[in-house]
C-alpha cells in the first residue's frame, strides 16, 4: 500500500481544486455569450481514472457530484476501453444528465504517459439548442419541444474534430456561431484541466498522487461519518408544493423522509407528484444532485467535495415521478422541484440540528426572459435569459441575505445594469431591495428584490416565477416570506399580473416589474431587538407598518430606541 505524508497530501488536495478553478476561469473567460462570461452558469470537476471527484469549483451547486456520473454512463454504455487522448464528449438528454437540454456537458479524458489519468468536464447553459421558442419554452408538453437531444457523442475523436456532428449543432441553434463559441470554451477549460493534472502527476508521480487522492476521500468520508453520528436516529418528514406544471395542473405535492440510521442518511421521495405535462420534471441524476446540495447544507458544509463525499447518502425517487422521470416527459423548468426539495430536507431535520438549519429561502431562479430584434445593430437578434436574486432563510445566529442568488445556482449572477443595457435593448429602470419581503422572526428573513425593465423595442417575454403556494416558510416560530409578483404594463392596456408567461409578444415602452419573494424567519419576531428593527428601519428593510404588525412595536418603543 503506497503512503504519502500529511504535508504533500495538502498540496496535492489543494492542487485539485485550484485545476478545477482554473478550469473555470478558462470556460468564463473564454465564453462567447452573457449568461456563461456574466451570469456564470456554468459548473466543472476534474475526476479521477474512474470519474471519482478530485476536485470542483464554485460553480452552481446543483451539478454536486452529477459531472461523474455523466462519465459513468458513457462508460457503462462502451466500456472504460473507448475513450481515447484527444477526444471531447458532449451530451445533454435531460434523462442521463438530469437537467434541461440547455445544460450542455463536455467530457474529456485525460491520458500522461499512454495512461488514463482522470477527466475534465464541464456544463453550461447554451443559449438557444434548436427549441420550439427561443430559449427554453414554458409551456412543452413533450421533450422533442425542448430542443435537440444528445446522448453521448464524440465531437472530437482521437484529437480530431468530427466537423459533420460540430455542424449539426451549429445548425439547430438560433445563435449557431455562440453556441461553437461556447463549446469551444468548454473544450478550453478540459485542455486547461489536462494540463494542469499532468503537470502534478510530472512533479509527483502516480503513487503519490493516487496516495493522497486515497487519504482525502477517506478524510472526507470520516468526517461525515462523525457528523451524521451526532444526528439523532429517526425517520423525519416534510412536503410542500409547486404552484403548478407550467401549464394548468397544480399544485403539484413534494413529499420528503429523512432516514437518520446511525452513520448513514436516506432520502425518499415516495409520494412526490408523478411526472407531469408541463416541464418541470428532472431525470434521476439531477434528483441525487440535488439531495446533495442539502446534505452538504447540513453536514461538513465547509469541506470540498471530492470522491469521499456522499458515501453515506442514499437516495430514492419512484420512477415516473417528477424526480424520476421518462420520456417523452418536459424538463425544460427541472430546477423548481428540486430548489423545494432541498428546502424540504432541511426543514425536515431542523428539529433534530437545529443550529445547521435556517427558514426557506425564496426558492426559485425567477426567470425573465426577453427576446426579439435590436434595431441598434441593424434588427439583429438577441435572447437574454436572466435568473432574478431574492430572500434567503434566517437561521440560528443571523438575518438571512437579501438580494442573493437561490441555493441551486450558487456562483450563477443576475446581469449587471450596464452589461444589460449595452447587450440588449432594455432599460432597468430601478433595481433595489424589496422591503418588507422578509419572514418576521428572532431573526429576519432576507428580502427580495425588485427590478423593473422597460422594452425599447417590440419583444416577447417569458416569465417562469414559483413559490406562491408553497411561500419560504419560517422556523420556530419564525414567520413565512412574501410570494413572488410579476406585473406588465402594455401601452394602452390594463395591467396584468401573471407568474408564467411563453413568449407573450409586448410592444415598445412595455414596462414589466418583477418582485421576487422573501426568505422565512427564525425564532419568535417578539424576540427580535429592539435595536435590530429600528436598524432594519433606517436600512429600508422593515417599513414603520410592517414593526407595528409583525413585531408588535409602538411609537413609544420605537421612540425609546437609542
Amino acid at each position: 500500500m503506497n503512503t504519502v505524508d500529511p504535508i504533500t497530501t495538502e498540496i496535492i488536495r489543494n492542487a485539485f481544486n485550484a485545476i478545477a478553478d482554473d478550469m473555470n476561469a478558462a470556460l468564463i473567460r473564454s465564453a462567447f455569450t452573457p449568461i456563461i462570461y456574466e451570469g456564470k452558469d456554468c459548473s466543472v470537476a476534474l475526476l479521477d481514472a474512474q470519474a471519482n471527484v478530485l476536485g470542483q469549483s464554485p460553480g452552481l451547486p446543483l451539478f454536486l457530484g452529477n459531472l461523474e456520473v455523466c462519465v459513468q454512463l458513457i462508460a457503462d454504455r462502451h466500456g472504460w476501453g473507448y475513450f481515447s487522448d484527444g477526444d471531447v464528449f458532449y451530451m445533454n438528454d435531460s434523462y442521463m444528465t438530469g437537467t434541461h437540454l440547455n445544460d450542455s456537458t463536455v467530457i474529456m479524458p485525460i491520458f500522461w504517459r499512454g495512461e488514463r489519468i482522470g477527466f475534465a468536464a464541464s456544463r453550461a447553459h447554451w443559449l438557444d439548442v434548436g427549441a420550439k421558442d427561443p430559449g427554453a419554452p414554458v409551456d412543452s408538453v413533450e421533450i422533442y419541444q425542448e430542443g435537440m437531444r444528445w446522448g453521448p457523442t464524440k465531437l472530437y475523436d482521437n484529437g480530431t474534430p468530427r466537423e459533420d456532428v460540430i455542424d449539426v449543432l451549429r445548425r439547430n441553434s438560433r445563435f449557431g456561431d455562440g453556441l461553437i463559441g461556447d463549446l469551444n470554451a468548454q473544450i478550453a477549460a478540459g485542455r486547461t484541466g489536462e494540463q494542469r493534472l499532468r503537470s502534478l502527476f510530472e512533479r509527483f508521480g502516480k503513487a503519490r498522487v493516487t496516495a493522497a487522492r486515497d487519504a482525502i476521500f477517506e478524510q472526507t468520508a470520516a468526517r461525515e461519518r462523525r457528523a451524521i453520528r451526532g444526528i439523532r436516529n429517526g425517520r423525519y418528514r416534510s412536503e410542500g408544493w409547486l404552484d403548478n406544471d407550467g401549464l394548468d395542473s397544480g399544485p403539484v405535492p413534494v413529499k420528503v423522509t429523512a432516514t437518520v440510521k446511525d452513520e448513514t442518511v436516506t432520502i425518499d421521495l415516495e409520494g412526490s407528484g408523478a411526472q407531469t405535462r408541463g416541464p418541470v420534471n428532472c431525470g434521476f441524476t439531477q434528483t441525487i444532485a440535488a439531495a446533495r446540495v442539502a446534505f452538504k447544507l447540513l453536514v461538513c458544509s465547509d469541506d470540498p467535495v471530492n470522491g469521499g463525499s456522499f458515501r453515506m447518502l442514499d437516495v430514492k425517487a419512484p420512477q415516473q415521478s417528477i424526480f424520476n422521470a421518462r420520456e417523452p416527459a418536459p424538463c425544460a423548468w427541472y430546477f423548481s422541484s428540486l430548489g423545494l426539495l432541498i428546502d424540504l430536507v432541511v426543514k425536515a431535520l431542523a428539529p433534530v440540528i437545529p443550529q445547521q438549519a435556517a427558514g426557506a429561502h425564496y426558492g426559485d431562479s425567477m426567470v425573465v426572459t426577453i427576446a426579439g430584434e435590436d434595431p441598434r445593430r441593424n434588427g439583429q437578434r438577441y435572447l437574454m435569459v436572466e435568473p432574478t436574486t431574492g430572500g434567503w432563510g434566517a437561521f440560528a445566529g443571523g438575518d438571512g441575505a437579501d438580494s442573493l442568488i437561490n441555493n441551486v445556482n450558487g456562483n450563477f449572477k443576475d446581469l449587471p445594469v450596464e452589461i444589460f443595457e449595452s447587450k440588449y435593448p432594455v432599460l432597468i429602470e430601478s433595481y433595489a431591495t424589496r422591503g418588507d419581503s422578509g419572514g418576521a422572526g428572532r431573526f429576519r428573513g432576507g428580502n427580495g428584490t425588485c427590478r423593473r425593465y422597460r422594452l425599447q423595442a417590440d419583444a416577447s417575454l417569458s416569465l417562469w416565477f414559483e413559490r406562491s403556494v408553497t411561500c419560504a416558510w419560517g422556523l420556530f416560530g419564525g414567520g413565512p416570506g412574501s410570494a413572488p409578483e410579476v406585473v406588465i404594463e402594455e401601452p394602452g392596456k390594463e395591467a396584468v399580473k401573471c407568474l408564467k408567461v411563453n413568449s407573450v409578444p409586448l410592444a415598445a415602452g412595455t414596462v414589466v416589474t418583477s418582485r421576487t419573494g422573501g426568505g422565512g424567519g427564525y425564532g419568535a419576531p417578539s424576540e427580535r431587538e429592539p435595536e435590530a428593527i429600528h436598524q432594519d428601519m433606517l436600512d429600508g428593510l422593515v417599513s414603520t407598518d410592517e414593526a407595528r404588525v409583525a413585531y408588535g412595536m409602538t411609537l413609544k418603543t420605537l421612540a425609546d430606541v437609542p
